[in-house]
């Protein structure tokens, strides 16, 4: 009985995370989520959005360096829009 009490369950914690509102900044920071979690997420988002299925990893990383690169003299610019003006619109 006394374990039943002392047991208790471990909470999940659920997040929820606008994407859209990300700052550059917060992005290199690391501060919403962390960068390489933000930067695999964000490749297959854009990915996505062209019907591309195949990963290029080699070229994948390119993309994310030219994004921080552009991220890091754009501090305050969106995310999404810091990938859109890099990488360009999608089709």
């Amino acid at each position: 009985m006394l374990s039943a009490v002392l047991w208790h369950p471990a909470a999940q914690a659920q997040v929820t995370i606008d994407v859209a509102k990300i700052t550059c900044n917060q992005f290199m920071l690391g501060s919403i989520v962390d960068s390489r979690t933000m930067s695999i997420w964000l490749s297959g988002y854009y990915n996505g959005t062209l019907s591309n299925t195949l990963i290029d990893v080699p070229a994948m990383q390119e993309r994310a360096r030219e994004v921080v690169r552009y991220c890091m003299s754009h501090p305050e610019v969106i995310l999404m829009d810091a990938v859109k003006t890099v990488l360009g619109e999608s089709k």
